[in-house]
């Protein structure tokens, strides 16, 4: 069996677009089960979007990880085992690699038990890709290079300030060029933030076909300061810093007005002690940033969502300081 088990992220942090995001105490579980028999694929889906996730090969976690094993085989699977990095992530039982493994002739049963809700800005989707692609070079290689994986998963989604942080944990910068990432992993003092999602269909596709084709100069100027601010207020717990650094030129005012009550929410939040709110990723999710009062922002952010007329809910939760945890076992 391999299991993962990959945390929540909230990605951009305001002005930070497609390249921060912070890790948060909120976890998907997967299992992948492999035994000798006809090829088949199988899943089995608990908790968060149980009712409508696939159950089968067009599963996300599922597609990827078939995927995956296709592109090692391409690859050479075998010479890529035989250099193990000195760093591998979780604990890597000893797999056979490449043709000698049987990959093709197993049946495979994959299990996720799935507390972060789906299509919210919480990084549901990238877990399933992360857990996919763990599966793939646990049963190819025998082990998981977090530095290869980061790379793959970062260009399948063409950006990684959602997987950069579920692997490594913590506050992530990344950048991507289309063919190498450049990653820092910044640790942080204790952080509580209320993540607060309403029950509105925003897919990060749509999301992002909103935003303009180009931007101006003053635009990319203003982020990039900002983006800087952000990440050192963090890294430092400095809340003063955060309330005057949070603010964003390239995508939260195109989605923003696009989810019914977001506004209203982001206010009512800072009428009821938050320091800060932002988009959480694309969204419709939203995070608030406060030292105290969490169960009253998150409440004011319920109403706000209600007189909109949409229902939501709020999670109080630990910036995460872990990352994947990963077991392969035979």
């Amino acid at each position: 069996m391999i299991s993962a088990r990959i945390p929540a992220t909230s990605a951009n942090l305001g002005p930070g677009f497609d390249c921060m995001g912070l890790a948060l105490d909120l976890w998907n579980r997967f299992e992948l089960h492999h035994e000798p028999g006809n090829e088949c694929v199988c899943v089995e889906s608990y908790g968060e979007g149980a009712s409508s996730l696939p159950k089968d090969r067009t599963n996300l976690v599922a597609r990827t990880m078939l995927d995956e094993i296709g592109y090692l085989d391409l690859q050479g699977a075998s010479s890529a085992a035989s250099n193990v990095p000195h760093h591998v992530l979780g604990e890597a039982g000893h797999l056979p690699a490449a043709e000698s493994s049987g990959v093709s002739q197993k049946s495979f049963r994959i299990v996720c038990h799935n507390d972060i809700p789906c299509t919210s800005g919480l990084g549901s989707s990238s877990t399933a890709v992360l857990a996919g692609l763990i599966f793939a070079h646990g049963l190819r290689l025998g082990y998981v290079d977090p530095k290869t994986v980061l790379l793959r998963a970062t260009a399948l989604e063409g950006h990684g300030d959602n997987v950069g942080p579920a692997l490594t944990g913590g506050l992530m910068l990344i950048s991507f060029d289309g063919k190498t990432v450049v990653s820092e992993r910044v640790a942080l003092p204790p952080l509580k933030v209320v993540v607060c999602v309403p029950e509105f269909n925003f897919p990060t596709s749509e999301a992002r076909a909103r935003l303009p084709k180009t931007i101006a100069r003053s635009d990319a100027v203003f982020n990039i300061g900002r983006a800087m601010l952000v990440a050192e207020a963090l890294r430092n717990g400095d809340y003063e810093l955060l309330a005057q650094a949070m603010a964003d030129h390239l995508h939260e005012p195109h989605r923003i007005p696009l989810i019914p009550g977001a506004s209203d929410a982001r206010q009512a939040a800072l009428h009821h002690g938050a320091t800060a709110v932002s988009l959480s990723g694309a969204g419709p999710g939203m995070l608030a940033y406060a030292r105290t009062h969490h169960d009253a922002i998150g409440r004011a952010m319920l109403d706000a969502f209600k007189q909109a007329g949409l229902r939501s809910r709020y999670w109080i939760l630990d910036a995460s300081p872990r990352g994947a945890e990963i077991t392969i076992a035979m």
